[in-house]
């Protein structure tokens, strides 16, 4: 029985409406998740203040402030707008791709400033990136299904 009647394909899909609605709530979380840290640190930390940050323990391994300033740009950014994105299911594939490749930087980041197996904040984000990039194309509930899939 399909209990969203508006989305009837939801009951045509591989897993059925109640992976979709996993699914949704899977990527809604993890964008805000990201949407928020990005914010924080473009508009209440500021870029300056994530490379003040980094700069010793960085420093110490020869990485530049330079290089600091563009990693931490980089994160910020993909992590708004991917966080954004993801919330309203749109373009969910090139924002899971991006924000996995933020994942490795800020675990190559942290590896370097703490012992690579303290990954307390890594780690659960990319389970959740993982999970939505394997069975993210059977997300009926985002804008991509509505806009790619008629």
């Amino acid at each position: 029985m399909n209990i969203f009647p508006f989305f009837a394909d939801c009951t045509n899909n591989t897993f059925g409406e109640g992976a979709c609605i996993a699914l949704l709530i899977a990527r809604v979380f993890l964008g805000i998740l990201f949407l928020f840290q990005g914010y924080e640190k473009l508009f209440k930390i500021g870029i300056r203040g994530v490379v003040d940050a980094f700069e010793a323990p960085m420093g110490a391994k020869h990485i530049t402030r330079g290089v600091l300033y563009i990693a931490a740009m980089y994160t910020s950014v993909i992590e708004l707008i991917g966080g954004l994105l993801l919330i309203v299911g749109l373009f969910e594939f090139a924002s899971l791709s991006l924000l996995g490749i933020d994942l490795v930087l800020v675990a190559l980041a942290f590896s370097m400033v703490k012992p690579v197996w303290d990954m307390q904040y890594v780690f659960p984000r990319l389970v959740l990136v993982l999970f939505l990039l394997m069975l993210g194309s059977n997300d009926c509930f985002s804008l991509d299904f509505f806009i790619f899939n008629k």
